[in-house]
């Protein structure tokens, strides 16, 4: 029986070795879309339970580091820097950005909006990342070239999308028959759900745009530290370290409620295991493959196809409503969302071409195919703290 036992676990490695690698990508990045789309569901179900805006990211965070801490001790030891007071110093500034400000604000605008509204504005992350680094000269924009000029439309595009998702809510233009919103409020853990009828859609899109400036500032501003401190699990780890301290710290002036630390029922503990595990580490893992094997812009063109599963998901479990001004912004950032990355493409070729060309040396011209985008492979190397 062991020896039968061990035969087909074989033979199903050998069949899972014999799928193409290409195939395995599309895949994995199908499967990774699907498992933050499920994120965004999940985290709207348990604000509308009633789960603390401030318990849920402390919870997230700590499973988060629990399950990163032993895979960074034991596969980093030998690439991880000795720590240093100015390592510490700046995971803990980079935490600030890159989880508490962010994870706060994105809770925030996803309490006042939709799930499906709150994934197609953090398409615009690569712009706007794109514009910061233009300001801080880390990019460099050439408007004589097309690759340039796709740049500068896409960044467009994203503002635009982002100014109509905010100012212009619009009329509906999809809300869930009666019967499949009865069928939504029938099972018990369902009950809660809905959409964000009542809030301040405006409020809530400004807080996701701070959410989204936070996430760009965090992926410019980690660059220069990830050269200095290659160990990306460790760096990680530490992050979501200083991001519970940070929390805790918010929590004891805001948060002062004993019960709200409480976990009151089965879809609240679902939706901290799903946040913290799913989304904060075997998507981790996932998406380090993906890019290690595809390159950052493969895995950034998958991004929309999580705005898609998004609205389904939202539409069938949580009777969302879809409007006019929500669809008119998500359309325009993610068209801008496709400029920006079909500009990098062509600027990492014009860059080959060049090193190709260019009398130097041949060290340069076997380096130049392993060029990568500044914007999305910052951008890809970490999304389980885009939200």
């Amino acid at each position: 029986m062991a020896d039968s036992g061990g035969g087909s676990a074989s033979a199903v490695g050998r069949s899972i070795c014999s799928i193409p690698e290409k195939f395995q990508l599309h895949i994995a990045m199908l499967a990774l879309q699907f498992g933050y789309a499920g994120f965004h569901v999940v985290s709207r179900a348990a604000l509308n339970a009633g789960i603390s805006k401030i318990v849920f990211p402390v919870y997230r965070n700590i499973l988060a580091f629990f399950l990163l801490l032993p895979f960074a001790y034991f596969l980093e030891k030998k690439e991880r820097p000795r720590i240093t007071l100015n390592f510490l110093i700046q995971f803990f500034l980079l935490a600030i950005v890159g989880i508490t400000a962010n994870q706060g604000f994105y809770l925030l605008g996803l309490d006042n909006t939709s799930p499906t509204f709150a994934s197609a504005i953090q398409n615009s992350v690569p712009a706007i990342t794109f514009l910061m680094a233009l300001v801080l000269g880390i990019e460099k924009l050439r408007l004589d070239r097309k690759d340039g000029i796709s740049k500068l439309a896409g960044t467009l595009l994203c503002v635009a999308g982002a100014s109509v998702i905010t100012l212009f809510k619009g009329p509906t233009i999809y809300s869930p028959s009666p019967r499949l919103q009865a069928a939504v409020a029938a099972p018990e853990v369902l009950a809660a759900l809905g959409d964000a009828s009542g809030k301040n859609w405006t409020l809530g899109c400004l807080f996701l745009i701070g959410h989204c400036l936070s996430w760009s500032g965090w992926l410019v501003l980690q660059a220069p530290i990830l050269k200095k401190y290659p160990a990306r699990l460790s760096f990680t780890s530490y992050q979501c370290f200083f991001g519970v301290i940070q929390f805790l710290v918010i929590a004891a002036f805001v948060e002062r409620d004993p019960q709200a630390w409480l976990v009151h029922s089965g879809s609240e503990l679902f939706s901290v295991f799903y946040a913290g595990v799913v989304a904060s580490g075997i998507a981790f893992a996932v998406q380090i493959w993906c890019i290690d094997r595809g390159g950052p812009v493969f895995v950034a063109v998958y991004q929309p196809v999580q705005t898609l599963v998004v609205a389904i998901m939202a539409s069938l479990l949580l009777g969302e409503e879809f409007y006019l001004g929500g669809i008119i912004g998500a359309v325009l950032i993610i068209s801008g969302l496709y400029f920006v990355l079909w500009g990098k493409n062509e600027e990492r070729k014009f860059a080959q071409q060049a090193a190709i060309e260019s009398p130097a040396d041949h060290g340069i011209e076997r380096a130049a195919p392993q060029i990568k985008s500044s914007i999305t492979q910052p951008l890809l190397s970490q999304s389980t703290h885009n939200v």
